[in-house]
């Protein structure tokens, strides 16, 4: 097939298009929002060909991937005329746990019989208030690292974009007493000027934002991963943590009580005892070796490349038919 998708989600794409079909992304000029063409810090195969809007008016397109609300609009006109879900078979992507008005989020795909709407939790589903319109769960694939863990470095990674603009849902107000059991070193985009903001010493919580091809074997260096997310989908970093064969503490919330059993490290609602375990995981490296294997183990088992895309297959070819 020849699938239509914007590049809005590198780690959750590039799992995406390890399948057997031609991706096409959209390109514009300025590589903005809409038009971000191939990742440039990820590894795509040469099967996603990036297009500007006026090669796609001509293009083949037998399915459509939207990921926001607006992407039906730019759809329509980019393609000719041709409306996803009435002209083109489609499905609608939704990558986030609702937010606003929870338990009562309303879909702005709800009640649609022209396209499926897949989530990618089941705790999104079960919060997102779909209304009547078809819907799936395909959970996360992660294409696999490879278990790379050392923990050589007495510190906790941990990985979030922008921490102190989106301040509560990540967590980032729970860091100083997680820093407190352990040095943090945070990973991710916007992470500049964190300490500072929490009024920690550097040496407590560093930033650091290094390319994607760098970032598996620097988080595998560190002790444990710390997962600290109030309300969130549930994060790839996560997953990749748990390939990488790292020890996990995370609240238990949303998606992560599903995400990581028993043996495969610590969840909770009480900070303190996320920083309890932090603080065992530093004293007793065996320890964390011993259930970041067992982590990996249950990642690769539910969160393996193959499992997600049958499941897109699947789903795919009954959107077709």
């Amino acid at each position: 097939m020849n699938i239509l998708l914007w590049h809005v989600h590198g780690s959750w794409t590039t799992a995406f298009v390890q399948g057997p079909h031609t991706y096409l992304v959209p390109l514009l000029p300025d590589r903005g929002p809409d038009g971000r063409g191939r990742a440039r810090t990820f590894s795509w195969p040469a099967s996603v060909r990036e297009l500007p809007p006026d090669e796609l008016r001509e293009a083949e397109v037998d399915l459509v991937v939207l990921q926001r609300p607006h992407e039906l609009e730019l759809a329509e006109p980019w393609l000719g005329g041709r409306r996803p879900g009435r002209d083109v078979p489609a499905v609608y992507l939704e990558h986030n746990a609702p937010d606003g008005d929870v338990p009562d989020t309303r879909h702005p795909f709800a009640d649609r019989d022209d396209l499926t709407l897949v989530h990618v939790t089941h705790f999104n589903r079960l919060f997102w208030d779909n209304g009547s319109t078809r819907t799936e769960v395909i959970e996360h694939g992660i294409v696999d690292p490879g278990h790379r863990y050392t923990g050589r470095l007495a510190r906790a990674a941990v990985v979030v974009n922008e921490p102190v603009r989106r301040g509560r849902y990540t967590g980032t107000d729970l860091l100083p007493a997680l820093a407190e059991a352990a040095p943090l070193d945070v990973f991710g985009m916007r992470t500049e000027g964190l300490a500072a903001h929490l009024g920690l010493p550097g040496e407590r919580c560093r930033a650091l934002d290094l390319p994607q091809n760098e970032l598996h074997a620097a988080m595998a260096e560190r002790r444990l991963y710390v997962h600290p997310v109030r309300w969130t989908s549930l994060g790839l970093s996560l997953l990749e943590a748990m390939h990488l064969g790292m020890p996990v503490v995370a609240l238990a919330t949303t998606e992560a009580v599903e995400a990581v059993p028993p043996g495969a490290g610590v969840l909770s609602t009480r900070p303190e005892m996320l920083a309890e375990a932090a603080r065992r995981y530093l004293a007793e490296p065996e320890a964390a070796a011993e259930d970041g294997a067992r982590a990996r183990q249950a990642a690769l088992g539910r969160y393996g490349l193959k499992r997600f895309l049958d499941d897109w297959e699947r789903v795919m070819t009954e959107v077709r038919s």
